[in-house]
This record gives C-alpha cells, structure tokens and sequence, in this order.
C-alpha cells in the first residue's frame, strides 16, 4: 500500500499553495524571491496574505523541485 504523500496548505482567499515537505530540495528559491511570504522560522512559515496572488503563481511556477503547488479556489 502507496502511503500519503503529507502536504500542507495555505491559502490567501484567491489561491491555495500546497507545499509538501518531502518533495522539498531547500533550494531557497522562494524565500529569495519572497521572504515576505516565505520565512522557514515563522509559524505557519508560508504566509500566502503577504503577496499578490500573481506574484505567488510567478514564485510558485520557478520552484525545482515541485514541492510548491497551487490552485484556484472555487475552481478544481
């Protein structure tokens, strides 16, 4: 039996982006292009409210290793 990939979601009303730890290289990419949303120290450490819905689909868009996801709320 295939188990569960874990993942954690985080929404800023237009948009939720879902991170799944294990996919995760620590590339660092998101946290320099947007350390206002990104702050591995916070808790919850992706704040989605501190960024413009495109700014986060650009960032999300330039992750290597696909641990950062997103979709449009309302639409599946």
């Amino acid at each position: 039996m295939k188990k569960k990939e874990n993942s954690k979601e985080y929404t800023n009303g237009e948009i939720t982006v879902v991170w799944k730890p294990s996919k995760c290289i620590h590339a660092g990419v998101c946290v320099k292009t947007l350390p206002q949303v990104y702050d591995p120290k916070g808790k919850p450490w992706i704040k989605p409210e501190m960024a413009t819905t495109e700014q986060l689909k650009s960032q999300i868009t330039n992750c290597p290793s696909a641990a950062l996801s997103f979709y449009v709320n309302g639409k599946s």
